[in-house]
């Protein structure tokens, strides 16, 4: 599992940098202000798991899953710290495959 860094988006712009995603999983430090940038460049859809550790305003603890379809990209998020932290203050990411997955984390101030 690796830990993401986040990046953090300014007037005056940045060009993402994109890690692979690991088939262990992935974790980021969550500002309750972070997105996923998640590219799927396989020629099968992949989906990205974000676990979470306390119920929604629905009340249910339930993980989101979101499909990436192939040769598509998704920005998903901001991450409500009290459903998405886990002890650590970081979201954990699972990943339904990560052949030709990368991913950003992209933080606004």
């Amino acid at each position: 599992m690796a830990t993401l860094s986040n990046q953090i988006v300014t007037l005056a712009a940045i060009t993402p940098s994109y890690a692979a995603c690991a088939a262990g999983g992935d974790e980021f430090v969550n500002s309750g202000r972070d997105f996923i940038h998640i590219k799927n460049g396989h020629t099968s859809p992949q989906t990205v798991i974000m676990n979470s550790q306390a119920a929604c305003d629905q009340g249910f603890d339930h993980d989101v899953s979101i499909a990436v379809t192939n040769a598509q990209e998704r920005m998903i998020g901001p991450f409500p710290k009290g459903r998405f932290d886990d002890a650590g203050g970081k979201v954990q990411l699972t990943y339904s495959g990560v052949t030709a997955l990368t991913i950003a984390i992209i933080r606004v101030p």
